[in-house]
């Protein structure tokens, strides 16, 4: 019964609301980085309309290390990707300006991928390797103009819960550039919206922002190379995912486990 009337909520409140401010979103976005606000319109308005679809679909949100993250460093955030909500936790609640780098089919949703695209978000076009060495030229620029970036290195969601292999592409893009990989760790999204489903759940979220882990040529001569790098970061974001049945581990343990 609490099922059926969190649906009806859900379809009759939620989204409705989700609807209309995901346009007055994506306008405030176009219209004020097309007046050179960029740095602030790019990240704001995202982090409001992300904080207020966690709140209408009742989830309540947790979140551990922000203390780790310096003001002023760029970093390049990589995180397991369990769920699209796991856009709305990461944008709403990591508290740092950060810029996306996103699928290519996003940007043909309407309004939406034209406000990424006055965001200075970066789609990952994969259809040849002229155009992938394009999509990564252009996040190494924004990189370079002191953003951060949002990388799910699994290249696509979770269908299990479980992570797969990560891709390296980030953890280069972060030794040619000399900048810090910040692990986190998702916990809840794939409670509150499996892939291939269309009706939420609502659940508990957790992120994990663990201790950034620095990128350059001595780091990567203590690890070996830079698959063993790719591999560490994995297993630093899978030592606080959630156990058997979502039980929470002692995350205040797993982060100072994790320095």
């Amino acid at each position: 019964m609490k099922r059926f009337f969190y649906l009806m909520y859900f379809w009759l409140i939620v989204m409705p609301v989700f609807f209309v401010s995901t346009i007055l979103t994506a306008l405030i976005v176009m219209a004020g980085c097309l007046l050179g606000g960029e740095k602030f319109f790019s990240f704001y308005p995202g982090m409001i309309w992300s904080r207020l679809t966690c709140l209408i679909t009742l989830c309540p949100v947790k979140v551990y290390g922000r203390e780790h993250l310096k003001p002023e460093q760029s970093y390049i955030f990589v995180a397991n990707h369990q769920s699209a909500f796991d856009i709305f936790l990461i944008y709403g609640h990591i508290g740092y300006p950060i810029k996306w780098m996103m699928k290519a089919g996003l940007s043909k949703i309407p309004l939406v991928g034209t406000a990424c695209r006055a965001a200075g978000f970066i789609f990952v076009d994969q259809s040849s390797p002229r155009a992938a060495l394009r999509s990564i030229a252009e996040a190494e620029h924004q990189l370079k103009n002191g953003a951060s970036l949002v990388v799910f290195p699994e290249g696509s969601r979770t269908a299990t819960g479980q992570m797969s292999r990560f891709h390296k592409g980030a953890f280069r893009m972060a030794l040619e550039q000399r900048l810090p990989i910040a692990p986190i760790t998702l916990n809840g999204p794939f409670h509150v919206l499996p892939i291939g489903s269309l009706n939420a759940h609502p659940h508990r979220i957790e992120m994990v922002i663990h201790p950034p882990v620095p990128v350059d040529e001595q780091t990567l001569a203590e690890y070996g190379s830079l698959q063993a790098l790719t591999n560490h970061t994995r297993d630093i974001i899978a030592s606080a995912l959630w156990g058997e049945f979502g039980v929470p581990q002692k995350c205040d343990q797993l982060l100072h486990a994790s320095i």
